[in-house]
């Protein structure tokens, strides 16, 4: 029997879920958590076959997890799930070492599809997200996303901008000082070339790549 740990920080998602995979056979549902730094303190006890990862959330984020899980678990499966299928998300939980990618607005038999490839050892992409990251990889350098330059941590800070998350809430949700969100918020502005944050929320609306959730 296959475990499989859900980790979103929407109830109703993992309830979806769980109740889908509960019927297949061969696979059962570990549990599910609401974050990526409980979903490590699950591994730490009792490592699981498949983590299904929320790509946004609080705290270190689907990408900082799955980049801690293959860090500490490495026989452990990451694939991503998430509301955003256009890059630079994609590209980066595949290089954090997820073995798949399946947007949420995908149905459930191509879930299940994405766990009965990636148990077999083998790399799964939703077809249209395996065609925007085709796509993506044949674009001239000029033309790219400015948000293919930013770090992790950036893309995390970056969206919680957009989702108009107060400084003080940022700081408190990713544990560091009010300063140090300033920081990260000046650094992005640079990096993908606006002065505000309503710059920023129109640049990540003209590329799709944040908020999305």
């Amino acid at each position: 029997m296959r475990k499989i740990l859900i980790v979103d920080d929407h109830t109703m998602v993992c309830e979806g879920i769980k109740r889908v995979i509960e019927d297949v056979e061969g696979v059962e549902v570990w549990g599910a958590v609401h974050s990526g730094e409980d979903a490590l303190k699950v591994l730490r006890k009792d490592p699981v076959d498949i983590v299904l990862m929320d790509v946004h959330m609080p705290g270190i984020g689907g990408l900082g997890a799955t980049r801690e899980i293959k860090r500490l678990f490495p026989n452990v499966k990451v694939i991503a799930l998430s509301g955003t299928d256009d890059a630079p998300y994609p590209s980066k939980m595949m290089e954090a070492g997820a073995s798949g990618y399946v947007a949420k607005g995908s149905d459930m038999p191509e879930l299940l599809e994405a766990i009965d490839v990636v148990l077999k050892g083998e790399q799964y992409l939703s077809r249209v997200v395996a065609q925007k990251v085709a796509l993506s990889r044949t674009t001239k350098k000029g033309a790219e996303s400015p948000f293919d330059e930013l770090s992790d941590r950036e893309l995390q800070v970056a969206q919680m901008i957009v989702d108009c998350v107060k400084t003080k809430d940022i700081a408190d949700k990713l544990n560091v000082s009010d300063k140090t969100v300033s920081t990260f918020r000046k650094r992005i502005f640079n990096k993908v070339g606006v002065e505000s944050d309503v710059e920023l929320a129109r640049l990540a609306m003209r590329y799709n790549v944040l908020g999305l959730i």
